[in-house]
């Protein structure tokens, strides 16, 4: 697993992509399959993923819609129209920065 310090930055674009296929998903399950997809590599913890989604919210990024299942409510997060654009934002940036990285940790892999 990862260290939080090296993950910490690039939690908000893991969020908004594995949202950005139009499903909504609830917290536990973004947490879930983050370490599914990552192969238990990278752990999202409560603490750190409530409020970038609350964040996002709030910014117009997500709505949520609030579905009550027996006597729990179960909150689900889908991108706005506007935050599609946010998501093609942080896709291009976090795509450049991992160039980037390339550029110091492995410059034999770059075409020239």
């Amino acid at each position: 697993m990862y260290s939080k310090e090296l993950t910490k930055g690039i939690l908000l674009p893991i969020i908004l992509k594995l949202l950005s296929n139009g499903d909504k998903m609830y917290g536990y399950e973004i947490s879930q399959k983050v370490r599914e997809l990552t192969k238990e590599k990278i752990d999202i913890s409560e603490g750190a993923l409530y409020p970038i989604l609350h964040k996002l919210e709030h910014q117009g990024v997500l709505e949520t819609e609030k579905v009550y299942i027996g006597k729990r409510v179960r909150k689900y997060y889908k991108v706005t129209a506007s935050g599609k654009k946010v998501i093609a934002e942080k896709t291009a940036e976090i795509n450049d920065f991992i160039e980037t990285l390339t550029l110091i940790f492995n410059p034999q892999n770059l075409a020239t």
